[in-house]
C-alpha cells in the first residue's frame, strides 16, 4: 500500500498565522476587556425629591471610597441613575433603561412601595440583583419566601418594614407618649398610601393594647391641600396626642396648617419630608415641636454614624434623610459580597448577600428568610427626633440616646 507525503507550502503556514494570531489576541483581549470595564451601579429614584438627591449623593460617595481602595476584584465602579418618580409606569421604564439600554450590573434604590412593588417583576425577569433603600411595604420582600426562584434577587437594605415601623411606633405610644407624657387619648391620622394601609392596623391594634385610648383613625388623599377640616376633626376629638403616617402627602402643607390654626394637639410620628434637613427652615419654622421618627440622626448608633453625616454635610447643603444612609451601606454590601464570593456571578453574590451582617450607618444590616432587614437590638430601628427652636433637632425617644427634653407647641404652654 502506498504511502501518500502531503507538502504544505510554506507560504500556506505563514497566511494561516497571520489570521489565528490575531483572532486569538481579539479574544484575549476582550477577556480582558470584560474582567477590567467597570461595575455599573443603576440607581433607579426620585431624583426631584430630596429622598433622590441624598440617595445619588450617598452613592457617589460610597463609589469614589470603593474605587479609592482598588476597586471590586480589580474591577472599578461606577453609577447611573434613572427617574422613577413616585408613578408605577415611570418606575417601570426607569428598570427598562437600565437594564436594556445601561446595561447595569446591580440595582439599587427605590422610594415609593407601590412604584417598586410594580417594577419587581421586571426586576426578576432581567434576574438582577435590587437593593431596596426606600420603600416600606412588607409585601416587596414576601414574594421573595412565596417564590424564591424568581424573586431571590430581591433585597431590602431599608428602610425596615412598614409593620416593623407600626411596632416602633407602639413603642414610643406606650413608653414616652403615655408614660412620660401621660396622654392616652390619640388620634391616627395617614395619607391612604400602600405602606400606610400596610401600618395602621398593625399600629392601631398595638396602641390600643398598650392602653392607648384611640379617638379618630382616618386616611387622607395624597393630593390633599386643605387640612382644615381634618385638623378640625382631631381638635374635636378631644385627642391628647396626634400620630401621623406620611410619605408623599404634603407634609409642608400640614404643618403650615396645624400650626396657623393652633391646634391644641402636639404630633409626631412617621413624616418622611419632615425628616429633610431643611424642613423647619423651608416652612418658616411652623414644624416646631414636631416628633419626626427617623432611622439614623447625628448620634453614636454605631462607630460610622458620625462620621457619615459630617461627611454627607461636606458635600450636600443638607443632613442626609433616610435613603442616603442606607444607599450607602448598599454599595458596600454589594462590594463585600462580591469579595466574599469572588465572582460576579449573581448566584454566589445572593448567598453571600443572605448571609450579610454588617455594621451600617444606623445599626447592623442582616436579612431575614424574606430577604427583609432585620430590626430589634443593635440593628435598625426608629429613633424620634423633635423639632425645636432654631430648626435643633433632638433625639427624645429612646430614652437612651436622648439628647434635650420634650416642648409642647408655643401655643399650649
Amino acid at each position: 500500500m502506498a504511502i501518500h507525503s502531503w507538502h504544505v507550502p510554506r507560504w500556506s503556514i505563514r497566511l494561516l498565522a497571520s489570521l489565528f494570531i490575531p483572532l486569538g489576541m481579539s479574544l484575549a483581549v476582550t477577556a480582558v476587556a470584560q474582567e477590567t470595564k467597570p461595575v455599573r451601579i443603576g440607581v433607579p429614584t426620585s431624583v426631584q425629591l430630596q429622598v433622590g438627591r441624598d440617595t445619588l449623593t450617598a452613592v457617589k460617595m460610597a463609589v469614589d471610597e470603593v474605587n479609592k481602595k482598588g476597586g471590586v476584584l480589580g474591577r472599578k465602579l461606577e453609577f447611573v441613575s434613572a427617574d422613577e418618580t413616585e408613578n408605577p409606569e415611570t418606575g417601570i421604564s426607569a428598570i427598562r433603561k437600565l437594564v436594556a439600554d445601561e446595561k447595569v450590573d446591580v440595582l439599587i434604590g427605590g422610594y415609593t412601595s407601590g412604584v417598586t412593588l410594580a417594577q419587581l417583576p421586571h426586576i426578576a425577569a432581567a434576574k438582577m440583583i435590587y437593593l431596596g433603600v426606600g420603600a416600606a411595604s412588607p409585601s416587596i420582600t414576601n414574594k421573595v419566601k412565596t417564590d424564591y426562584d424568581n424573586y431571590k434577587y430581591i433585597f431590602r437594605v431599608g428602610p425596615i418594614n412598614a409593620a416593623h415601623q407600626a411596632r416602633g411606633l407602639v413603642d414610643f405610644i406606650s413608653n414616652f407618649v403615655i408614660g412620660e407624657l401621660g396622654y392616652k387619648k390619640i388620634a391616627i391620622v395617614g395619607e391612604n398610601a400602600k405602606w400606610v394601609q400596610d401600618l395602621v392596623p398593625v399600629l392601631s391594634k398595638g396602641a390600643k393594647e398598650v392602653g392607648a385610648d384611640i379617638r379618630m383613625t382616618e386616611l387622607f388623599d395624597t393630593q390633599t391641600s386643605d387640612f382644615s377640616p381634618l385638623l378640625a376633626k382631631i381638635k374635636a376629638s378631644g385627642a391628647q396626642y396626634l400620630i401621623v403616617t406620611v410619605s408623599h402627602g404634603s407634609s409642608d402643607t400640614f404643618a403650615k396648617q396645624w400650626h396657623d390654626a393652633q391646634v391644641p394637639v402636639p404630633y409626631g410620628g412617621i413624616d418622611v419630608k419632615s425628616m429633610d434637613g431643611d424642613f423647619y427652615n423651608r416652612i418658616g419654622g411652623k414644624s416646631i415641636s414636631e416628633v419626626a421618627a427617623n432611622f439614623a440622626v447625628r448620634a453614636p448608633l454605631t462607630k460610622k454614624t458620625i462620621p457619615f453625616f459630617d461627611a454627607f454635610k461636606k458635600v450636600s447643603p443638607n443632613y442626609p434623610v433616610y435613603t442616603a444612609y442606607f444607599a450607602y451601606d448598599a454599595v458596600f454590601l454589594y462590594a463585600d459580597a462580591v469579595k466574599r464570593a469572588g465572582s460576579f456571578d449573581t448566584d454566589k453574590i445572593i448567598k453571600e448577600l443572605e448571609k450579610t451582617k454588617h455594621e451600617g450607618i444606623a445599626g447592623e444590616i442582616s436579612f431575614d428568610e424574606n430577604h427583609d432587614l432585620m430590626t430589634g437590638k443593635g440593628k435598625t430601628n426608629l429613633v424620634f427626633a423633635q423639632w425645636q427652636d432654631k430648626g435643633e433637632r433632638v433625639v427624645i425617644y429612646p430614652k437612651e440616646l436622648r439628647t434635650g427634653n420634650f416642648i409642647l407647641p408655643p401655643w399650649m404652654k
